[in-house]
Formats: structure tokens, sequence, C-alpha cells
């Protein structure tokens, strides 16, 4: 009976010592805000870099604590922080937009409780063509053959808008990449659109065919952004600086843009915090999702969205001298 009585107490000691133990832990994680961000599949580059942007924003933001949820990308993740799943997460722009003006998917059921803190990457649009097809601007296309983008992608429909737009109708050539490039190399096609990865490179496949064929980059003029996007809005013009090609020139394209969207009842200071953190972190981001490599964060943001964005983030972005645009302004 006392060596029962002994390890009794012993036990009831213990677990007051570890329930003690506990104290502090908990006190400090209930100071804390804790936020759910969706991201995409866990086979993606993309979850990659917003377990990096995860890590910024826990160092550098003492009062939050952000976990990575993996979801199904953009359009899961707009309709769960709508339901209150999520707080932020990974979206696509021209989605974004949509939701925000009861488009697409969203017909008629605007989505307004959401705005944008940053856009982290553009997706160029890039319309190669082989050098010797004799196509020189975008409306020679018509009646050649030409591939869109990959079949079933996100750049064949943006390709298949943006010439509607312009009534510029090619012979459209559907299938994958692959064989895309074999139709450029031996001439069977006069190009193709492939979506890069910054403005600082071309796709490797685009890289393939200009080995031994050279390939010229269309240009959309002023006039022609205009136009495209009198008719489908939310598709964002980009500028490609010079020579990421040889010794190709400067020019314009349109791009899929890529960032971080956040439900507008966080506290103006609290997003404030997050998108500086986000902004002066940028280093440990890149180390994570390379291709990102020399974008400037903030001036991507403000030059490319066209979905307002959250007062947090546009009072730091005027902090550090950059004029926001009205359409960005939640009215």
């Amino acid at each position: 009976m006392k060596l029962q009585r002994i390890i009794t107490a012993a036990f009831v000691f213990a677990s007051i010592t570890a329930a003690a133990g506990l104290l502090p832990g908990d006190g400090w994680a209930a100071s804390k805000k804790l936020l759910a961000m969706g991201t995409t599949q866990s086979s993606s580059s993309h979850y990659g870099y917003f377990v990096a942007v995860a890590k910024v924003l826990n160092a550098r933001v003492p009062d939050v604590n952000v976990s990575v949820v993996e979801t199904g990308a953009s359009v899961d993740n707009i309709n769960r922080i709508k339901k209150g799943d999520l707080d932020l997460g990974m979206t696509t722009i021209h989605l974004q937009y949509q939701a925000y003006h009861g488009m697409g998917v969203w017909q008629d059921k605007p989505i307004k409780d959401q705005y944008v803190m940053w856009v982290y990457q553009p997706a160029p649009q890039n319309f190669v063509v082989r050098e010797d097809s004799g196509v020189k601007t975008v409306y020679d296309l018509a009646g050649k053959p030409f591939n869109p983008g990959i079949r079933g992608s996100a750049t064949e429909k943006t390709v298949e808008a943006i010439l509607d737009a312009l009534g510029v109708a090619p012979e459209f050539y559907r299938g994958g990449t692959e064989d895309t490039v074999a139709g450029i190399k031996d001439k069977r096609l006069v190009g193709y659109v492939k979506s890069g990865a910054g403005v600082s490179t071309l796709d490797a496949s685009s890289m393939d065919i200009a080995t031994f064929t050279p390939i010229r980059l269309l240009n959309f003029t002023a006039e022609d952004i205009k136009k495209v996007q009198a008719k489908y809005p939310y598709l964002s013009p980009i500028s490609i600086p010079k020579g990421i090609y040889k010794d190709s020139p400067a020019y314009q394209t349109f791009a899929m843009l890529i960032g971080t969207v956040v439900k507008k009842d966080l506290s103006e200071d609290l997003v404030y915090r997050m998108v500086k953190a986000a902004c002066e972190g940028f280093d440990e981001q890149v180390a994570a999702y390379p291709s990102i490599k020399g974008t400037n964060l903030p001036q991507l943001t403000v030059e490319t969205c066209t979905v307002p964005l959250h007062p947090g983030a546009i009072k730091y972005y005027r902090e550090i001298g950059l004029q926001v645009p009205d359409r960005l302004t939640p009215k």
C-alpha cells in the first residue's frame, strides 16, 4: 500500500509539473493570431514558395502564426476564404478579378470581401514565331498555322481571348508542347505561345527552338492593349525588357499574374506588417522559388494588379514611395 501511495503521489506531481510546464507555451500560442494560408498541390513549386512565405511571416511578424494548407489552387482558395476556412492564400489575378466582379464561375455572385496583398510572379504569354515566317505583328497570324498554347491550358484560353479581341483568326493547331515544337522546327507551324516564368528568360522549349531556328517575339502596341482590355479587362499587360533572346528589343505582351489574396477584415496594421515582412524578406522567398529572382515585388504589384489592394498593403507601398493607382484602392 505504501508503495502504491508513493507511485500515485509521484504520478500526480509529475502531471501537475507537466501541466505547469505547458502554461507558458499555451499562453504564448494564445497570444498569436492563427492564420490559415491556402496554396496549391504540394507537388507544385508554388507550394514551396508559400512555405517560404509562411516562414518569413512567422519570423518577422511576432503576433501571427501562419500555417500552410494544401488546396486545389486559386478557385478553391477564393471560395474557401469566402467561407471562412482560410484567411489568405495564392491566387491568379485574372481569376480574382472575375470573382470580385461576379464573372466566370462567380457569375452574378461577386466576392467583394477579398483584397490582394502582393503579386509575386508574372507568367508572360510570349508569342514566338519563326523569323523566316513573315509574321512581324500579331495581325500577320491570320490564316496561318499557329499553336495558341497547350491544349486545355490557361494559356490557350488567354490567347484565344486576346486574338478574339483583335479580330485575328489563325489556323489553330491544337496539341502539346513536344509536337508543337517539332512542328515549328520543320516549318509546319509559324509559331506558338508559351507561358514564361518571369520576365528575364524564355521558356526552355522556346530556347530549344531558337538553338537552330531564329525566332521573333511579337509585340503588342498600346492600341492593341487598349482593344484587348476593353473586352477582357482582367488581362494584364506587361513589359518585357530587351535582350530576353539575344538582341531582341523590349516588347509588350500579356501575362497571367500570380499573387497573394487576403480577407478584407484583417486589420490594416496587421496586413501592413505582413506585406512589409514579405517584401523585406524577399531573398528568402527567392531561395525557395528562384524564378522570381530580380523581381521588384512592390513595383510589380502596383503596375500590374487589376484587383483592389488591401488598405494595409496600400499603406506600405505608399510608405516606400510608390504611387498606387485609383483602380487598386477599395471603394
